[in-house]
């Protein structure tokens, strides 16, 4: 992929979505989603989570790194898993992944996570994280904590990317996991 800095961000966000497809068929997305269980979980004990603690994540789709076995991991360890609602105004209500009824706990129930694993396209060495395009987690993210760690799961080759297009109400992650590890952005 060449340098993408001052592309308009649907057409990185284009070609980042092929390169996505081509990875996510190169890899055992089963294998890769039991990695970023152990990892991801890993990631939260060595935060100190456990039971009683709260997490965000969400529910793969399509190409995305698989999430299934993370959730699975985190609740069987004690720790309460929220999901995303996205809303008209693509902002973010959240609902307990433990909860079959997907009852909405509201916009700001992401201030008691103690962690926040998002979902992105890719994020450029300076924790530049392009997502789908709605902005949901800029809007939610602020009403977290502010000492929040927020993570990014990826696939391998999907991190370190050139410098990705950032926007004023962009906000930065500090950490991505892949199937390969954790690692803290550099920038």
């Amino acid at each position: 992929m060449t340098q993408v800095t001052g592309t308009p961000k649907a057409e990185v966000r284009s070609a980042l979505r092929a390169r996505r497809r081509e990875i996510a068929a190169a890899r055992d997305l089963a294998a890769d989603a039991e990695a970023l269980a152990r990892y991801g979980l890993a990631a939260a004990q060595e935060r100190g989570l456990g039971p009683g603690s709260t997490v965000t994540l969400y529910e793969s789709r399509a190409a995305e790194p698989r999430t299934a076995a993370l959730t699975a991991a985190l609740q069987a360890d004690g720790i309460r898993v929220l999901w995303p609602i996205t809303l008209a105004d693509l902002d973010l209500d959240w609902q307990d992944a433990a909860d079959e009824g997907r009852t909405p706990l509201g916009k700001d129930a992401i201030h008691d996570a103690d962690l926040a694993f998002v979902p992105g396209l890719a994020v450029d060495p300076t924790g530049t994280r392009l997502g789908q395009g709605g902005g949901c987690y800029d809007k939610a993210l602020p009403r977290g904590r502010s000492d929040i760690d927020v993570i990014c799961l990826l696939h391998p080759g999907e991190y370190g990317l050139p410098t990705l297009p950032r926007e004023a109400h962009d906000l930065p992650v500090g950490w991505v996991l892949t199937a390969e590890g954790v690692c803290r952005v550099a920038g």
